[in-house]
């Protein structure tokens, strides 16, 4: 047998093993940075970057993100907050869902400007819904928006193409039985998942 033939061939399936490995890996990174963030958990081992988390503040009281990456619109984010939220809700176990003044957690009547040409695809019947806000500026870091300082959304002014990514949250207390009508930071957790579900992306 001709040791050295041998070993040539061992390289050779190496060298193939090797590239098919890069290549696979190549396609990976290319489909994880050419997609805007689908709704999913955010981890680590996602395939595309960002996505949904959650942490409980207090009973039935919990804040919500979403993360969005590079090429995710910002009403892309702030409808699958929403989204989660409602997800969230029945997950346990509530029918509807009361968007928190964070400042102070009871009702505050504020004066709320928001960009007059804003209109996401998610429809009127939300135009209460306002998240926290956090964006990425290229070259200048981050910067973030409170819905109640009555002030228009801060990256309205921003050259869009400047935006790397969005990230939103909420603080939402979840309840039971018969939605409220008094409310209008109150949503039906089932109404929201019926109007949005069909625009939700999944990996």
């Amino acid at each position: 047998m001709n040791c050295k033939n041998g070993l040539e061939g061992k390289g050779f399936v190496m060298r193939a093993s090797l590239k098919k490995l890069l290549t696979a890996f190549g396609a990976l990174l290319l489909a994880s940075c050419s997609q805007p963030t689908p709704y999913q958990p955010e981890s680590a081992s996602s395939v595309v970057r960002g996505g949904y988390s959650h942490e409980q503040i207090g009973p039935d009281h919990f804040r919500v993100r979403f993360h969005g990456n590079a090429l995710t619109s910002r009403e892309t984010v702030e409808a699958y907050l929403l989204y989660r939220a409602a997800e969230l809700t029945l997950e346990e176990q509530g029918d509807w869902f009361l968007v928190l003044d964070r400042e102070t957690e009871h009702t505050v009547t504020r004066e709320i400007r928001r960009d007059p040409y804003y209109r996401p695809w998610y429809g009127p019947d939300y135009g209460f819904w306002l998240p926290y806000w956090s964006y990425r500026v290229r070259g200048s870091g981050w910067y973030y928006w409170d819905p109640y300082h009555a002030d228009p959304f801060w990256a309205d002014r921003v050259d869009m193409r400047r935006i790397e990514e969005f990230e939103a949250s909420a603080e939402v207390r979840i309840g039971r039985g018969a939605v409220p009508t008094n409310g209008r930071r109150v949503y039906d957790a089932r109404q929201v998942l019926a109007d949005i579900g069909p625009r939700v992306v999944r990996p």
